[in-house]
C-alpha cells in the first residue's frame, strides 16, 4: 500500500507495496553521464516510469495501491504541498488557517482542470464530502480525513472549510497528500477508472493496463508545490508509465543505457551502485507482519499471536528480505519527512523464543499430532500466509524461512504469495488470510488510524480486525494535542500495538532511484513529475 516509495510500498497511504521506476527517454538522447544530467537539458522528449504492478482503477480516490498514488501525482493536483523537508507550501490552496476543529482554505485564482473548467473552492468540499461519506467506501476515509468530518465553501471567498469531529494535529499534512478530483469526475465517478479529470501537470491519454499508461503535459499550468510549473526547461512533453515486473530486467536496462531512471533494490542494488549513478533515497517499511483478527481465524487468540511472534528471528528475517540491506523500525510512520521520530517498536518487539512460544501453545490447548503440527478441538493449527510478489526472490526466501521457523512451532503455514492487485483483494475484500506481510507507508501517524481501528474492511479500512485498548486511548489523548507536542502519544498508541502482538514491523529499507540522462526529487517516496528534468 503507498502506500505512498515505489518499492515499498506495499499500500499507499497511501498501504505502497509498488515499485515506480523511471524509465527510457524516447525521442531524445539518453546520456551517459554518471551525474545523471550533466548534459545539456533537452526540451521536449518522453519519460517513461516504470512501475512492478498495475495500479488497477485509477480512480485516485479508491484505491491505496503506491502505484497508483504516484500515478495520480501526474495527473492531479492535492490542496497542499509538502518540500523535502516536510515544510507545508502552497498548492491548490495559496493560504490556509488551522483553528480548533476547523481548517480553513483559500483555493487559489486560475487553477483549471485538464478539460478547460476551473476548480473551485465548491470542488474541493464535495471531494471531502465524498471521501468521508460511509457509503462511498472510500479507503481514504479516517486515514487522509478524520471520519465524520465534514466540508462547506464559501463562493464569494473561494475558500473551503473543513469540520473535523476532534482535533487533527497533522490534517495539513493529511491534505499535502490528498488527490483531487475535478467536478466532471465526481459527477461521472465511473471514468476514473480507466481516465483522468484534475488539474495536474499531465493528462492521461492512453491506458493499456498491464502494458503502459501514456500521459501528456498540460500547457500553462503553474500551480504545482511552491508555484512549480510545466514551463521549464527540461520538462518532459510526454511521460509513459510502462509495467516492468522483473527487477534485474530494469537494472539491466539502467546500466545499458536503455532506462532513463530506476528504483532498485534487493540483490541488483549494489551491482547499480557500483555504476555511481545520480540517486535519491527514501526510507521504507517493507516488513511488516499482520495478523487477521477475524473470529473464525486462529490468529483472533492474541496467545497464539504471540507464539507465532516469538517463533521466528526478526533480525534474520530482515536480513534475508532485504539481501542484508534493510535497517530495524523504530516507528509506524517512517516515510521521510516523517513527523513523529522515536522508537516505539524496538522496546516491544518480541524477543526470539522457540521454547517459550511451544510453552504458550501447550498451554492454550493446541497439542502435537502425529502428523508433527499441533491440534486443538481436532483443527489442525494450519494458517494461510500471504505476501507480496512485489519483495521478489528475497521476499520469496525470508517467507520460506518463516513458515519453516513456524513448522518447528508446530504451525502448518501455507505460503501464498500474491500479486499486488490479488494481494489487495485479499485483504480488503475476501479476508482469506491469516498472516500477511505488506508494507504500509505514511509520514504522519494519524494517517494510520482507519487501518488500525474502526469499520473492518470490507467496510472499512482496518483490514485485519485490529481493535486494541491502549492504542485507541493513547490515539484519544494525541488527538488533543497539536503538531509534534502529540508525538509522545502517538508513539506509545504504536508501542501498544506491537505488545499486543497486532501488528509487528520488522524491516525498513532505503529505496534508491537511479538517474542516467535525468534528474528528479522525491517527497514521501514518490517522484514529483514537477521535478523531472530531462538530459542529452
Amino acid at each position: 500500500m503507498r502506500t505512498s516509495n515505489r518499492n515499498r510500498r506495499g499500500l499507499a497511504v497511501p498501504l505502497a507495496v509498488g515499485c515506480a521506476t523511471v524509465t527510457a527517454i524516447t525521442g531524445c538522447s539518453v546520456g551517459g553521464s554518471s551525474a545523471g544530467g550533466s548534459g545539456s537539458v533537452v526540451t521536449g522528449g518522453t519519460f517513461t516510469l516504470g512501475m512492478s504492478s498495475d495500479p488497477g482503477n485509477l480512480d485516485p480516490q479508491m484505491n491505496t495501491s503506491s502505484a497508483l498514488f504516484q500515478m495520480s501525482m501526474l495527473a492531479y493536483d492535492s490542496l497542499l504541498g509538502q518540500d523535502s523537508h516536510g515544510k507545508i507550501v502552497p498548492q491548490l490552496a495559496s493560504s490556509w488557517k488551522v483553528a480548533g476543529k476547523k481548517a480553513t482554505l483559500t483555493i487559489a485564482p486560475g487553477i483549471t482542470c485538464s478539460d478547460g473548467s476551473e476548480f473551485t473552492a465548491a470542488t474541493a468540499a464535495a471531494n471531502i464530502n465524498f471521501i468521508t461519506d460511509p457509503k462511498n467506501k472510500s479507503p481514504f476515509a479516517g486515514v487522509f480525513i478524520p471520519a465524520g468530518a465534514k466540508a462547506t465553501s464559501d463562493t464569494a471567498g473561494n475558500t473551503v472549510t473543513l469540520t473535523v469531529p476532534t482535533p487533527a494535529p497533522f490534517i495539513l499534512n493529511s491534505l499535502a497528500t490528498m488527490p483531487m478530483v475535478c467536478a466532471k469526475g465526481l459527477t461521472h465517478r465511473a471514468s476514473l477508472a480507466a481516465a483522468s479529470d484534475g488539474t495536474g501537470p499531465y493528462v492521461l491519454e492512453q491506458a493499456q493496463p498491464n502494458s503502459r499508461y501514456t500521459f501528456r503535459k498540460r500547457a500553462g499550468y503553474s500551480w504545482g508545490p511552491a508555484g512549480a510549473g510545466t514551463a521549464t526547461k527540461g520538462m518532459p512533453d510526454k511521460v509513459v508509465v510502462q509495467i516492468v515486473p522483473n527487477m534485474s530486467t530494469q537494472a539491466n536496462l539502467l546500466l545499458a543505457g536503455q532506462l532513463n531512471a530506476a528504483t532498485i533494490t534487493g540483490p541488483d542494488l549494489k551491482r547499480v551502485q557500483a555504476a555511481k549513478l545520480y540517486s535519491v533515497a527514501s526510507p521504507a517499511v517493507v516488513g511488516q507482519q499482520w495478523f487477521n483478527h477475524n473470529s473464525t481465524r486462529p490468529t483472533v487468540d492474541p496467545k497464539v499471536r504471540e507464539a507465532l511472534s516469538r517463533a521466528v528471528d526478526y533480525t534474520e528475517l530482515r536480513r534475508v528480505l532485504t539481501s542484508d540491506q534493510g535497517s530495524a523500525p523504530t516507528t509506524f510512520a517512517a516515510t521521510s519527512p516523517a513527523v513523529c521520530p522515536g522508537n516505539s517498536i524496538g522496546p516491544a518487539l518480541p524477543k526470539t523464543d522457540l521454547a517459550g512460544a511451544k510453552a504458550l501453545l501447550e498451554a492454550d490447548g493446541w497439542a502435537m499430532g502425529t502428523d508433527g503440527y499441533r491440534h486443538k478441538g481436532g483443527r489442525q493449527l494450519a494458517l494461510t500466509f500471504v505476501y507480496n510478489t512485489d519483495s521478489g526472490a528475497a521476499g520469496a526466501s525470508a517467507a520460506e524461512l518463516a513458515a519453516a521457523q513456524w513448522k518447528k512451532l508446530g504451525v502448518n503455514a501455507t505460503l501464498t504469495p500474491q500479486d499486488h492487485a490479488t494481494l489487495i483483494s485479499t485483504l480488503f475484500s475476501t479476508g482469506n488470510w491469516d498472516i500477511a506481510w505488506e508494507g504500509l507507508n505514511v509520514s504522519a501517524p494519524d494517517q494510520l488510524i482507519g487501518f488500525l481501528s474502526g469499520p473492518v474492511a470490507p467496510n472499512g479500512s482496518n483490514f485485519s480486525g485490529v481493535h486494541n485498548a491502549t492504542y485507541n486511548s493513547k490515539v484519544a489523548l494525541a488527538e488533543t494535542q497539536q503538531g509534534r507536542a502529540s508525538c509522545p502519544a502517538w508513539l506509545a498508541a504504536e508501542a501498544g500495538l506491537v505488545e499486543n502482538f497486532d501488528v509487528i514491523p520488522f524491516a525498513n529499507l532505503n529505496a534508491y532511484t537511479f538517474g542516467k540522462g535525468a534528474t528528479f526529487q522525491q517527497v514521501g517516496g514518490d517522484l514529483l513529475p514537477t521535478t523531472f528534468r530531462m538530459f542529452r
